[in-house]
C-alpha cells in the first residue's frame, strides 16, 4: 500500500514484544499459527500458504546475494521460500533460498533445507551414523 515506513515500524514493534520477526513484505494465508514464536524469522519474498503452522525458531530465510560479473550484488530477486498448502514445520527448522515445499509436508526439528520438497513429504530430523540417534 505503499506505507512501507510504516509497516516496518509496526513490525519491529511486534518484534521486540513476541521475539517474531515478519518482514511486511511477505505473503502469509489465511488460518497461519505460529507456536513459541521466539526466534521465528520469515522474510521478505516469502509465501506463505493456507493452514501452514509453524514452531519456535524456524527460519524462512534467503541464502546470499548473487554478484554480477563485476562483483556486484544482484538485488531484487526472490530468495525466500514457499510454503504451500497444508504444511507443518517444526522448532529450529531453518528452510532457505527460493524452494518450495510442497502441499501436506513436514519439516522435522533442525532441518537445514535448500531444495524443494515434494507434496506430501515428510522430511525427519537427520539421523547420526555414529549414535544411531536422531540430532
Amino acid at each position: 500500500m505503499g506505507a512501507t515506513f510504516l509497516a516496518r515500524l509496526i513490525t519491529d514493534i511486534a518484534h521486540s514484544r513476541t521475539g517474531i520477526d515478519i518482514h511486511p513484505g511477505a505473503q502469509i494465508g489465511g488460518s497461519f499459527f505460529i507456536d513459541h514464536g521466539t526466534g521465528v524469522f520469515i522474510g521478505e519474498t516469502t509465501v506463505i500458504g493456507e493452514r501452514v503452522r509453524l514452531y519456535q525458531a524456524v527460519t524462512l530465510g534467503a541464502r546470499s546475494l548473487p554478484s554480477d560479473a563485476q562483483g556486484a550484488l544482484i538485488k531484487g530477486n526472490r530468495r525466500h521460500p514457499i510454503s504451500e498448502t497444508d504444511i507443518v514445520i517444526y522448532a529450529g527448522a531453518t528452510v532457505l533460498g527460493r524452494v518450495t515445499i510442497g502441499r501436506g509436508s513436514s519439516i522435522g526439528g533442525n532441518v537445514w533445507l535448500t531444495h524443494d520438497v515434494p507434496p506430501g513429504s515428510a522430511i525427519p530430523q537427520a539421523h547420526s551414523r555414529t549414535t544411531g540417534r536422531n540430532e
